[in-house]
């Protein structure tokens, strides 16, 4: 078995980056840019936000269809080089949009989110594409996605401290650079994958990955183990600010996060060679659990005690990062479709964890809303609710996603 050496790794991963740095900028500036420039609403900010998710995530498979269809003439340099114009474009039109007035404001707003949306599914489709089809040797699989996956969460990292520190004008020029940059060294620099063309009877349908039942059981366990992961995301601000009394500590807690699950890859990476991928990803949902419940037990104003959460659920985070795309790669290859059909199983993929996202605002926000929190509220009854729907909840989805997997004939591979 060939290693993949740093520079390998590094030239491949770090197209990972300017990808990951895409949403931050996009959720947390530009509702505000725009309701304050054009007096839009925030409803409608909001509608036309997961409109254009949605639209997105169901053409994913789509594109994915596309990817091996152009991948078996020619690699992937072609989808990666389609990808960039209008990714960085619609970026810049998002960031930098001209004097508008009546509906016009809001037809430049979705027209920009599609065209940002569509460049990033085209290029993150083919991104990881190329690294499943690259190794299929169970250690380098593992090593291949955290490198990926590593350079992702330092995007977020630094699209946060660059919504801290810069002035919004500036994002676009830099995500632009970064971009080009990372396409570069991926394109000249990173090792080639074996590509054979797909049959003409698979070119047919998009929904090959279901006829693998390692895929059926591999993609259960991701849907859930992902709804519970997003539950906690989206209700993560009103748990800092209203069961806490900590708002003033989120971003300290989400870079408290996100570093401990980029320092965790080298561990999970070392537990899969050694237990395989998906045991080592059934562990990681284990400490998940273990680690995240007891912020159901937490008093308001306890700063270190979510503080210590927060490192061990990004230790745990690292785990659900890098193992399951790896999985993924050998399931592709168990299958026969190594070379051949990876952008059909990625393009499903990125529709699951897109759905995911609004599963979770569906499942999460009307419970709270039932049990009789609201934004704001203080009293015994909604914190209860507040603190169920954060920590319960996801805890029970992952142990969901737990038994599934280990249910999953995924032990083999």
């Amino acid at each position: 078995m060939t290693l993949l050496s740093r520079r390998d790794l590094f030239a491949y991963g770090l197209f990972g980056m300017p990808l990951a740095l895409v949403a931050l900028p996009v959720y947390v500036y530009v509702p505000q840019l725009y309701a304050e420039r054009f007096g839009m609403s925030l409803t409608l900010i909001g509608a036309a936000l997961l409109l254009a998710r949605v639209l997105d995530a169901f053409i994913d498979p789509a594109i994915g269809w596309w990817i091996d269809r152009a991948a078996s003439r020619g690699g992937y340099t072609r989808p990666i080089l389609l990808s960039l114009l209008p990714l960085a474009l619609g970026f810049y039109a998002l960031f930098l949009p001209p004097s508008l007035a009546d509906a016009a404001p809001l037809a430049w707003f979705m027209a920009s989110l599609l065209l940002t949306y569509g460049g990033f599914s085209l290029a993150s489709i083919a991104h990881q594409s190329w690294g499943a089809a690259l190794t299929q040797a169970p250690g380098e699989r593992a090593r291949l996605s955290s490198a990926r996956e590593a350079c992702g969460l330092a995007g977020v990292v630094l699209a946060a401290l660059m919504l801290q520190t810069l002035a919004p004008g500036w994002l676009p020029a830099i995500f632009a650079l970064l971009l080009g940059c990372a396409a570069l060294l991926l394109l000249k620099y990173a090792l080639r994958p074996a590509l054979h063309a797909a049959t003409l009877v698979e070119r047919a349908t998009i929904f090959v990955p279901f006829r693998s039942a390692r895929f059926r059981w591999l993609f259960a366990a991701f849907i859930v183990n992902g709804i519970a992961a997003a539950i906690p995301a989206t209700l993560f601000l009103f748990f800092a600010r209203d069961y806490l009394g900590l708002a003033q500590y989120s971003g300290v807690y989400l870079l408290l996060y996100f570093v401990a699950a980029a320092a965790a890859m080298p561990a999970w990476v070392a537990l899969a060679r050694r237990l395989g991928e998906a045991r080592a990803w059934l562990l990681g949902m284990l400490l998940s659990v273990a680690a995240f419940v007891w912020a159901f037990a937490l008093d308001p104003g306890a700063l270190i005690g979510f503080g210590a959460i927060c490192v061990l659920s990004g230790f745990a985070l690292g785990a659900d990062l890098a193992l399951p795309p790896a999985l993924l790669a050998a399931v592709i290859a168990r299958a026969g479709h190594s070379g051949q059909r990876e952008g059909a199983y990625f393009g499903v993929w990125n529709w699951a964890t897109k759905i995911n996202l609004a599963l979770a605002a569906g499942i999460a926000l009307p419970i709270l809303q039932r049990l009789g929190y609201s934004p704001g509220a203080t009293g015994p009854a909604a914190l209860m609710a507040l603190g169920v729907a954060y920590a319960v909840i996801p805890c029970v989805l992952k142990l969901i996603a737990a038994a599934i997997l280990w249910r999953a004939p995924l032990n083999d591979l």
